[in-house]
């Protein structure tokens, strides 16, 4: 869009428009870039919040895990509507047990985790870990959650316009990949930007469309809601292979609303309050088969793919069923079909086994969001995806820093800042070493918080966002160059300090979870090294370069001719 009002190109166009629609919502978009890409190792970042997990080491079988479990299960979890058994693996050291309790409807009980050598029950800290950063990624934080969903939707929207008009700005877009001038200031920030986006595009395109797959229903209810009657009905179908049509959806729909409301559990998910008409009936007791020897047969059956979780409903009564659900799907484009098998669990025989479901678009659509969020990948594949969103969040970062370094020759020509200029360097700042600097904090605060205290996962998540503000008055205050440099320094200086802080206050010390190959804990000290050394790599580059000083105009020499008339 040209300000004197000549025309201008498709190509011309598509920049005006990339340029406006990155910087607007930039920040946002770099926050839910890296918190996002946290979140494909959110289950390790938990692991490495909860330092009491970590003597747990992952060397016995599932059979002596699942006799551990169904040792402290009968001893401890007695009366109970369901058990849930969820074995060690690459990504959990220890056993994960859940109770829940009757009455308390679909709402589920604390974890219980057993260390898997041994036994042994593990009393570890609260935190919402890993969680806390995958939730934020898209409902952001301290505002209703369809709020939260609404922004970062819009936010995907303005990321998917940027990428294709970038595509079409650059119309040399696969040779500039090969293409890097370093030392050039603007023209190695556009060539860091322009290979950043070309070498994970497939990435950059699917992570950003699959977002707002997930996000659709919300967008657009309308032919859901006319279609089926209702958002239920419509997932009653989506999740119900019985489910062949709307009417079929309906009754389903209905049936489980009634089980729910006899089950005293409502629409909620919740108990009745003074209903104990409603309480379910006791049944009566009942020996269940040996379910060692049931997961031996159901391991049988899936050769290499491992059971990944047990679930009894009903425990050692008359009604007592067992379903065994597999570790990864069969197929690459059924991938919420994962195999599962459920027996009655007194008297061993095969009420169910789920198979993968004939629907093409379901397939595509849950490829797609299966990607997006890893589910169901393995370790390559999920290091490819992290990989991939570093190189998306770097592309963010450097458009923003571009959108400085470009108009720096304006401003020394101005002499001074405007007020617009100076807010996109603070918000810079903020961003791109803030939000790292406020994640460190976050994990610090995890092992310096007392370990017993009661609802300590709100207090790690507020020091999270004070040291975020922090990082905005610091950027706001200090002068441009001068923030950067203490920022990255204080980021290194933190990420560096990570795997110490991890062997000081109880957790596996790193060469210790190499050797008991405990990658899960490993990993995350390790990239927390990497991490440390790029930002001190990034300080003394940025201290070398001279760019980014304003120079402050000179008054001109009043000749003394002048003067004197």
């Amino acid at each position: 869009m040209r300000v004197d009002g000549k025309n201008e190109g498709p190509r011309q166009s598509m920049s005006w428009l990339h340029t406006w629609t990155s910087l607007l919502l930039g920040w946002l978009l770099y926050a839910v870039f890296l918190t996002g890409t946290l979140s494909f190792f959110q289950n390790e970042i938990t692991v490495w919040m909860k330092p009491e997990l970590h003597q747990s080491v992952n060397s016995t079988s599932q059979q002596q895990q699942l006799g551990y479990a169904l040792q402290y299960l009968q001893q401890n979890g007695q009366p109970a509507e369901s058990w849930n058994i969820r074995f060690a693996n690459e990504r959990q050291p220890a056993i994960m047990l859940n109770i829940r309790k009757p009455g308390e409807g679909r709402r589920r009980g604390g974890e219980i985790y057993l260390d898997a050598q041994t036994g042994q029950e593990i009393k570890a800290r609260e935190t919402r870990g890993g969680g806390f950063l995958y939730r934020f990624h898209f409902e952001l934080y301290g505002m209703p959650r369809i709020w939260g969903r609404w922004i970062v939707g819009i936010a995907t929207l303005f990321m998917f316009v940027a990428i294709i008009s970038g595509i079409i700005t650059h119309k040399k877009i696969f040779k500039d990949f090969f293409t890097f001038r370093p030392a050039k200031g603007q023209r190695s920030w556009l060539d860091g930007h322009n290979a950043t986006a070309v070498f994970a595009l497939p990435f950059h395109i699917m992570i950003t469309f699959s977002g707002l797959l997930l996000l659709m229903f919300m967008f657009m209810p309308w032919a859901m809601d006319s279609h089926y009657g209702n958002g239920q009905n419509f997932y009653q179908m989506l999740n119900e292979p019985v489910a062949k049509t709307p009417e079929q959806a309906r009754l389903l729909a209905e049936q489980k609303q009634k089980e729910a409301a006899e089950d005293g559990r409502g629409n909620r998910g919740g108990g009745r309050r003074g209903e104990a008409e409603h309480a379910a009936p006791v049944l009566a007791a009942a020996p269940m088969v040996n379910l060692l020897t049931l997961s031996q047969y159901v391991q049988q059956g899936w050769e290499d793919n491992p059971i990944a979780s047990i679930r009894v409903n009903k425990p050692n009564t008359v009604e007592a069923d067992v379903q065994f659900n597999a570790t990864r799907t069969t197929t690459l484009l059924d991938r919420e079909s994962i195999p599962s098998m459920k027996f009655n669990a007194v008297t061993g025989q095969l009420i169910d086994e789920a198979k993968p479901v004939n629907s093409t678009s379901k397939a595509i659509y849950t490829l797609v969001t299966w990607l997006h969020m890893a589910h169901g990948v393995d370790s390559v594949l999920r290091w490819l995806l992290f990989l991939s969103g570093i190189l998306g969040t770097m592309m963010v970062a450097s458009g923003l820093i571009l959108w400085v370094v470009k108009r720096i020759p304006d401003v020394q020509k101005l002499g001074y800042k405007p007020f617009g200029h100076r807010v996109v360097e603070v918000l810079n700042i903020t961003a791109i070493t803030g939000l790292p600097i406020a994640c460190a904090a976050y994990f610090i605060a995890n092992r310096f918080i007392p370990a017993q205290l009661a609802e300590r996962s709100p207090l790690e998540i507020n020091v999270f966002f004070i040291v975020w503000l922090l990082c905005l008055i610091h950027a706001a205050i200090r002068a441009h160059r001068p923030a950067w440099l203490e920022q990255l320094a204080l980021a290194a200086v933190l990420f560096l300090f990570m795997p110490i802080l991890n062997f000081l206050t109880g957790g596996q010390a790193l060469w210790m979870s190499i050797y008991h190959g405990q990658w899960m804990i490993a990993s995350f000290d390790l990239v927390c090294i990497i991490l440390g050394l790029i930002f001190i790599y990034s300080y003394f580059k940025l201290k070398r370069y001279q760019g980014l000083a304003v120079k402050q105009k000179k008054q001109p020499k009043v000749q003394a001719g002048q003067e004197q008339a």
